[in-house]
């Protein structure tokens, strides 16, 4: 005859079980711990710094010569470590990039994407409370083609043929779309452009053709504006041919037509050369 025994396990201490669980948990952060070492350790070895950078994009105004000079002392970490965003702002900052990317290529390598500034105009910040034809200019700087200011070197684009742009803070995006409408109505219809458009605190235009012409445009919107001007530039031609003369200047600020001033006609008698004249 034989017995059955039923064995049961005798449950630990409730201070056992907690001192096995600071156990466990310190042998994870230990582990932990060492694998974070390890990792610092082996992100720093020299078989995981960059071995190059590639440059691809637009290049005409910098060389690489340039960009090493202005851009890689600014570059900090390995090809794992290095902030991205940190590297883009490094490129930048390089005279004439508008924008650049950069993207790690496994192993070691950076590849940086460049766009650069393409200039449209010269730009003269104004004094916030100057007129159109004041001088108070408050720097000189550059327009991009996408109307923004940006600084570089002026010396850079002296064999460009770039209109000037003078204006209060903030409008050189407004100013450059009005220069466009301007230049090519003017290049049109009296095949010339506009070689500088000058806008006042108070929003009034000033537009100074490439031989010298100086007209009055007032203020408006841009469509007023440039609606004015080419119900203008659409009869001038028909004055100036028929006194066989040249326009000085024009103003359009009138409601019921423009006034002109023509080189060598006078309507007033000893007046001295050029004349009030209305449509």
């Amino acid at each position: 005859m034989g017995a059955t025994f039923t064995s049961q396990a005798t449950p630990l201490p409730s201070d056992i079980r907690v001192m096995n669980a600071v156990a466990a948990l310190l042998t994870l952060l230990v582990v932990a711990g060492g694998l974070a070492i390890g990792l610092q350790w082996l992100v720093r070895q020299p078989f995981l710094a960059i071995r190059s950078i590639t440059v691809e994009g637009d290049v005409t105004r910098n060389s690489s010569a340039s960009l090493r000079a202005n851009a890689l002392p600014r570059l900090s970490g390995g090809f794992l470590t290095m902030n991205l965003k940190s590297a883009r702002q490094a490129f930048e900052s390089v005279p004439w990039v508008r924008h650049a990317t950069v993207q790690r290529i496994w192993p070691r390598q950076l590849v940086v994407r460049l766009e650069e500034h393409r200039p449209a105009a010269y730009w003269e910040t104004k004094a916030e409370n100057a007129d159109a034809d004041s001088d108070a200019v408050v720097d000189t700087q550059l327009v991009n083609s996408f109307g923004e200011v940006f600084e570089a070197n002026l010396g850079d684009v002296e064999d460009d043929d770039l209109p000037t742009l003078a204006g209060p803070e903030k409008t050189s995006g407004a100013m450059l779309s009005m220069w466009r409408e301007l230049d090519q109505l003017t290049r049109r219809k009296l095949n010339e452009g506009v070689e500088r458009l000058d806008l006042s605190g108070r929003g009034s235009w000033r537009a100074t053709l490439e031989k010298g012409s100086v007209i009055e445009l007032g203020r408006g919107t841009e469509a007023e504006v440039v609606a004015r001007y080419g119900q203008f530039i659409a009869s001038i031609p028909q004055i100036t041919a028929r006194y066989h003369t040249s326009l000085i200047s024009a103003d359009l600020r009138h409601e019921q037509g423009y006034a002109v001033r023509l080189a060598g006609v006078t309507t007033v008698s000893n007046a001295p050369k050029g004349a009030t004249k209305k449509n």
